[in-house]
């Protein structure tokens, strides 16, 4: 398996069904705080729904749909960064993260999905990459400007959670944006 050096001690890997307990231990610390903005984080609550979500995740990787990448610092996993889909054929994709409190204050995020951003423009030759964030989701608006995404618009009332609906934040990089 690879893994890309982050610095500091941290990495950058796949993240696959044979690591859920590993995950689903993180899951367990990052709950409180990735629960509001990750849809599945709260259907990864033992270790057959986390092995899900992996499965979910390295079955749409094998079709080119989607991936996912763990992030670990010092040996421990504290977040990732993802496809949350890919589409070759038209060029597109959307990326997201999430992080625990301990994994905070690293640059990890943005290094990390600036690696993703990088592959999925540089080496398959995606034109436009998505970011989507609700607006009160300040660290998540951050890191998008960050990388140099534009905010597109706010899709109101998009994003259900436990009964209430939110808006939806759409940033995007595209590759004239990349000089």
């Amino acid at each position: 398996m690879y893994a890309i050096d982050l610095g500091d001690g941290a990495e950058l890997r796949p993240l696959e069904p044979w690591q859920a307990a590993e995950f689903l231990a993180h899951m367990d610390r990052a709950r409180e705080s990735v629960d509001p903005w990750i849809p599945w984080a709260e259907r990864s609550t033992d270790l057959e729904s986390a092995t899900a979500t992996l499965q979910r995740y390295a079955d749409n990787a094998a079709a080119d749909r989607a991936r996912l990448h763990g992030i670990w610092l010092a040996g421990t996993l504290v977040g990732g960064a993802m496809f949350v889909h890919f589409d070759a054929v038209a060029g597109t994709c959307e990326v997201g993260c999430w992080l625990e409190p301990a994994g905070r204050g690293h640059g990890l995020i943005t290094r990390s999905v600036r690696l993703l951003i990088d592959w999925a423009m540089d080496v398959r030759g995606m034109y436009r990459v998505e970011w989507q964030c609700r607006p009160d989701n300040v660290a998540s608006a951050n890191v998008a400007r960050r990388l140099g995404m534009r905010l597109d618009g706010v899709r109101r009332g998009e994003f259900l959670f436990h009964g209430v609906r939110h808006d939806t934040q759409v940033w995007s990089l595209i590759a004239p944006d990349r000089g």
